[in-house]
């Protein structure tokens, strides 16, 4: 057994410093695997200055500890001088040994603290400490003894069981079960700390065609063991069911490892039924921590969103899922954040989004400590839709979409054969001392994010069908010439012939992204063997590079040149906005609320807070050169109140659905010039269609004209297609499913000077809404451009 050892206190520095002897903290000594019948850990505290109690706490991590002893041994005395603690155990309880000396007798003396024990594994605290229990701060480091010790030999058991009723896996901190009779875990605390409350989860559900459905009654539930590539040992639950006579089944997996506090989740969705060919689309697929009446204060999204929870118990309902909480003025959310709350507000893109979870400050838990409760996205590939796509994240639940259409995202179709895995991600459980941040949980949740479990999967990749281990995987290697302006490059791997946004069209296509560097490399690992679209966006840059046939083979690296010449039309006139995929950069969209303290971007907020007819009154109109991003809307209506709007409920009509552009040019910019390209990219549209790809029949609107007149010229309409549409802006988005357009049209339409672009959407157009949101229909501009050859 090897040791570390511990750096001796400077005891001159500690007699300047402090009146009272300090109080040290705790020091660690972990014993994993199989110990001998009897050891010894030397140490050297320097009592004289440091304190006289020593304090040492026992805790089994697994099996019966029938018996052990403490002593702790001046080697300067005899055995006889031991103090020594007998006591049986069962497995997970505390007990603790107080072993006191005088002064006198600890100064400058080497200890041995040993145990001595008929058993199998535990875990040792020793705490030392001045004269009493009060604590003391220290600012100089020199002075701190308790520093970690560790004595590592193989890795510790998991303990599991199975009986009628549930499956139990626990470690040394995490503890759950998975109810029998539910399919949700219904137990789950972290060193003794009840997590859920009377809640449940993590667990599954999903909207089918028929739909919701929630699997776990009368399912087929299995434990799982083993010991993984690493040495450690895990256990995992599974539960199986197939939905009556459809062919639709799922199946949700938990797995704990030894030594982790995080739950390590799959879901595998598949479809098996040649009489029925299409089980229509999976609408929804999401797996639910949902805590109840628990240690939970807090909700946190990414490092700059975050709020106390809110109280939405007896608040108005002004839209689906969003309420008036603002007549609570003293509620901490109120003061904080917003007098309302949707759970749209915390929704976060998958492009940059790995952590977003709940914290509790402690005022709420047992003992007094900071807990945090986090979903880890540390694999993305098995989603779909790219990086682009967006959804919920956390509201008081803390979610894992793997499916779902909000904000347009497509859904993929129950065909005869689907078959599909999704996952890996971590339910990750944490704790701080009293006084712990939510940001220093969080950030000790994001580095599980990197955290490398390469042997771990690959060996339970049996147990979780269609799961691909390393040795199915490759690497690609690009480098790439970026445009000039080009920033924020990113490198998408997507579905071989089809805009990434698509790739739910084949169930079988994975997904891999990762960001260019300045120079134009970038590395993306671990990709599933297989053909791939190669797609680079930037911002500040309209278009994007597109390379297909891309092929990886397992245990290869796949390299990629790629020139990316920006597309062009001609001479760049002028240009609105940032081509970045989103509305963020014009009025209410990233700028920040400063009229609360957490100052959350205002695009968040629920929409009708940013009352359309106050800010543009007389309609939108903007003159280039002269005007601002900030005198365009982030939503370009056609109507503005009405339903779902709790401040406006009247519908509001006059200058909303037309826009203004005008621009003056020179004689030499339409001169000897043939043609002209107005180039409109947008973040967002909403059609009547909303997030569904197929449109209702018979409904209104469900494709959306848009029209473009040039100096009382009108061009060619772009309908815009319901399988373009999403509910973005009123379920707070700034980036939803992009696309756009190229209007072209004679340069000799345009003169040098008191140039006008009308831009509209049809006037008073709205269709009814099954749920309780705005019925108009509208866009969100990305960035337009006018160009001139």
């Amino acid at each position: 057994m090897s040791l570390e050892r511990i750096r001796r206190p400077n005891p001159e520095l500690c007699k300047r410093n402090y009146r009272h002897p300090p109080h040290f903290g705790k020091m660690h000594l972990i014993l994993h695997g199989s110990i001998s019948p009897r050891f010894s850990v030397p140490f050297n505290p320097d009592f004289s200055t440091c304190g006289r109690c020593c304090s040492v706490q026992i805790e089994p991590i697994a099996g019966q500890i029938t018996q052990y002893r403490l002593w702790l041994i001046d080697d300067r005395s005899p055995p006889s001088g031991t103090a020594k603690l007998d006591r049986s155990t069962p497995a997970r309880r505390l007990a603790a040994a107080h072993v006191q000396h005088n002064r006198d007798q600890c100064n400058e003396t080497q200890y041995i603290l040993g145990v001595l024990l008929r058993g199998i594994k535990l875990r040792l605290l020793m705490e030392l400490s001045g004269y009493s229990k009060r604590s003391y701060t220290m600012p100089s480091l020199k002075c701190i003894l308790a520093v970690p010790l560790w004595a590592s030999l193989a890795s510790a058991a998991i303990s599991s069981s199975e009986d009628s009723d549930a499956i139990n896996i626990s470690n040394d901190h995490l503890n759950f079960s998975v109810a029998k009779g539910t399919g949700s875990i219904s137990k789950l605390s972290l060193d003794g700390q009840n997590l859920l409350g009377s809640g449940r989860g993590p667990y599954l559900d999903c909207h089918l065609d028929s739909g919701f459905w929630t699997p776990g009654k009368g399912a087929t539930y299995k434990l799982l063991k083993g010991i993984d590539g690493n040495n450690n040992s895990y256990a995992g639950a599974v539960m199986s069911q197939q939905k009556e006579s459809t062919g639709i089944s799922l199946e949700q997996y938990w797995f704990l490892r030894d030594g982790e506090t995080g739950m390590h989740v799959f879901t595998r969705a598949k479809y098996s039924n040649a009489q029925v060919p299409s089980g229509g689309d999976l609408g929804e697929m999401r797996q639910l921590f949902r805590p109840s009446e628990s240690v939970w204060t807090h909700l946190s999204s990414s490092d700059d969103m975050y709020a106390p929870l809110p109280n939405t118990t007896g608040a108005p309902v002004v839209q689906d899922a969003s309420w008036y909480v603002g007549g609570r003025k003293d509620d901490s959310y109120v003061k904080q954040m917003s007098d309302y709350f949707t759970k749209y507000m915390f929704s976060e893109e998958w492009r940059d989004q790995t952590v977003h979870g709940m914290f509790g400050d402690g005022s709420k838990s047992g003992d007094g400590l900071s807990y945090g409760a986090w979903l880890v996205m540390n694999t993305k590939d098995t989603y779909y839709n790219g990086p682009t796509h967006s959804d919920l994240t956390v509201d008081g639940i803390v979610y894992n979409y793997m499916i779902s259409n909000h904000h347009g995202n497509g859904v993929p179709e129950l065909v005869d054969g689907y078959d599909r895995t999704f996952g890996p991600q971590v339910y990750y459980f944490n704790k701080g001392a009293q006084g712990t941040s939510l940001q220093a949980l969080r950030s000790d949740a994001m580095k599980l994010s990197t955290t490398d479990w390469t042997k771990f999967y690959d060996s339970i990749a049996q147990q979780v069908p269609n799961y691909v281990p390393s040795s199915g995987r490759g690497i690609v290697k690009a480098t790439v010439s970026l445009p000039k302006g080009a920033t924020r490059a990113l490198a998408v791997l997507a579905l071989s012939g089809s805009d990434f946004q698509d790739n739910d069209k084949d169930y079988k296509a994975y997904q891999y992204w990762a960001d260019v560097s300045s120079s134009g490399s970038v590395t993306i690992p671990s990709v599933k063997a297989g053909t791939y679209r190669f797609t680079v966006y930037a911002d500040g840059v309209f278009g994007q590079y597109e390379q297909d046939g891309v092929a990886v083979q397992a245990g290869s690296i796949a390299t990629i040149t790629a020139s990316w010449a920006a597309e062009s039309a001609g001479t760049e006139i002028w240009r609105i906005g940032t081509p970045d995929k989103s509305s963020g950069e014009f009025r209410h969209g990233n700028e920040k609320d400063a009229t609360k303290p957490l100052q959350p971007r205002q695009y968040r907020l629920y929409w009708a807070v940013h009352d359309f007819v106050k800010d543009f009154p007389n309609g939108v109109k903007y003159h280039v050169g002269n005007s601002s991003n900030h005198d365009l809307n982030y939503v370009h209506w056609s109507v503005f109140g009405g339903k779902a709007n709790y401040l406006r409920k009247d519908p509001y009509y006059t200058n909303v659905n037309n826009w203004t552009l005008t621009f003056d040019l020179t004689q030499d910019h339409i001169t000897n010039k043939s043609q002209a390209t107005f180039t409109v990219q947008l973040a967002g549209v909403k059609t009547s269609a909303g997030n569904n790809d197929n449109a209702a029949a018979g409904k209104a609107w469900n494709d959306l004209p848009y029209t473009v007149v040039v100096n009382g010229k009108q061009l060619e309409t772009w309908v815009i297609p319901s399988r373009h549409s999403s509910s973005c802006a009123v379920r707070s988005a700034a980036t939803c499913y992009t696309t756009g357009h190229k209007f072209t049209f004679p340069a000799s339409n345009l003169k040098a000077e008191g140039n006008e672009f009308v831009l509209s959407i049809p006037a008073r157009a709205t269709a009814p809404e099954d749920a309780e949101l705005p019925e108009s229909v509208y866009l969100q501009y990305d960035a337009m451009r006018l160009e001139i050859k």
